[in-house]
């Protein structure tokens, strides 16, 4: 039984009681939501180690970090590494996205380390076994194939996948006759795409979707309904193609609730800032409020080596204006394959805009940690600060590189910005106000 069908008859699972506690909400409010399709759980029972996450309206906004080989970089000792890079800037999950190596022995290397949901994008693995079979994707590619290779990552313990559904011989019509700047971006959607054409035929993801379904429900693995047809820069975005997709993914959000299957949507891509709610919000009408998986959004195309800046911006905007579930981007966006560094950046990046977009929301005791931030500089407690730092890493580096200066750090020394013109030691000496005072946040 699914998390989604225990929630509507009234069933209470432990990974509900997990969530709960983590979010800092009553039981009964969580188990309503997944109830209503509003929230999701991805947990695969056979995912040992588990530490659930909800995703959707009402709860944090999350962040999904992309790790994973390319034939051209094939180390598990690398991917392990970013996992643990990913975890521990504060991940909610992550997506193993590999196409080069032995794809379902990292797969469980990955799942097996990894302590929150996993994901992955199924058609990957059914390319590279394509690409070995018959040295190209759209001659070696089946439907079958396709279902096999989800089937056994079901079996494996993914807890979510991305399953281009939406991408139907119409939407990719759609896309041709309007003629786009960049064309498709999104791997799986091109490889539907390509084996479309060659074939003449409709989407397998689609015209079996109900094969998908009794694949997800056996397993509760959550569907993640992929956008293969976003914009990949600006001039694209919010055109035909990728709204005929949206449409589709709302009938197909329904049929995933009829049968009982935990199901989210993703979304774009490259945005505009001024389109972003806008984009939010026809998502959540049409999608009848399922979570919204964003990446990004990205919103300008000129920043490569800072795109997990631009993704943070749109993030920002994008989870305050409805969007529940993060995918960082980190600085190697549209360079090449991130390193751990980046992906520590990327997390900590999309962090941020998530926790901006909770205190935006009004989300209760989002801002508990601001205020306590807020206490501590005016304290100058630097262990204090340190401690509620989102990134506690990079404030204790600030603070070594003055020491090793040889300059004497006190506890309550300023920074070395204003030194001794700093604002806060300054007022506080001339008003009078003691260290005591400053204590009890009388100042």
């Amino acid at each position: 039984m699914t998390q989604y069908e225990s929630a509507r008859d009234g069933r209470t699972t432990s990974e509900m009681l997990a969530v709960a506690e983590a979010e800092r909400l009553p039981v009964d409010e969580i188990r309503a939501l997944v109830a209503a399709g509003k929230v999701v759980v991805p947990a695969n029972p056979t995912h040992r180690g588990l530490s659930p996450r909800g995703i959707g309206g009402g709860l944090r906004v999350k962040v999904n970090a992309n790790i994973g080989t390319s034939p051209d970089a094939v180390s598990l000792e690398a991917e392990l590494a970013k996992l643990d890079a990913a975890v521990g800037a504060g991940a909610d999950a992550v997506m193993d996205l590999s196409t080069g190596g032995n794809l379902a022995a990292i797969r469980q290397a990955i799942l097996e380390r990894c302590p929150v949901p996993l994901g992955t994008v199924p058609i990957y693995e059914a390319a590279a076994i394509a690409i070995e079979r018959a040295g190209d994707i759209t001659s070696g590619l089946t439907p079958d194939l396709l279902f096999e290779v989800i089937q056994r990552q079901a079996e494996q313990g993914v807890d979510f996948v991305t399953v281009h559904c939406g991408v139907t011989r119409r939407a990719v019509q759609l896309l041709l006759d309007q003629g786009r700047k960049l064309g498709i971006v999104s791997r799986g959607g091109s490889f539907l795409a390509a084996w479309m054409h060659e074939y003449g035929v409709e989407n397998p993801l689609y015209t079996r979707y109900d094969d998908l379904l009794d694949i997800a429900r056996a397993h509760d693995v959550t569907l993640s309904l992929g956008d293969g047809l976003r914009p990949g820069c600006l001039a694209d975005a919010g055109d035909r193609a990728q709204l005929e997709e949206l449409v589709t993914l709302g009938e197909l959000v329904r049929r995933a609730r009829a049968a009982g299957v935990q199901v989210m949507v993703e979304g774009p891509g490259h945005v505009p800032l001024d389109q972003v709610r806008t984009q939010m919000e026809i998502q959540k009408t049409v999608c009848e409020g399922a979570p919204f998986y964003v990446l990004g959004p990205l919103v300008t195309d000129i920043a490569p080596g800072y795109d997990h800046i631009t993704s943070a911006i749109g993030g920002a905007l994008a989870a305050w204006a409805g969007a529940d579930f993060l995918c960082y981007v980190t600085p190697a966006e549209h360079l090449g394959l991130p390193e751990p560094e980046h992906v520590r950046q990327g997390v900590i990046a999309s962090r941020i805009a998530a926790h901006a977009a909770d205190i935006a929301r009004g989300l209760p005791g989002a801002r508990r940690v601001d205020d306590q931030m807020a206490r501590a500089r005016c304290q100058l407690d630097w262990k204090r600060q340190a401690e509620l730092a989102l990134d506690p890493r990079v404030v204790l580096e600030w603070r070594a590189r003055r020491e090793d200066a040889g300059q004497i750090v006190e506890t309550d020394d300023p920074c070395s910005m204003c030194g001794h013109f700093c604002a806060v030691k300054v007022s506080s000496e001339a008003l009078g106000v003691s260290k005591d005072a400053l204590k009890s946040g009388a100042m």
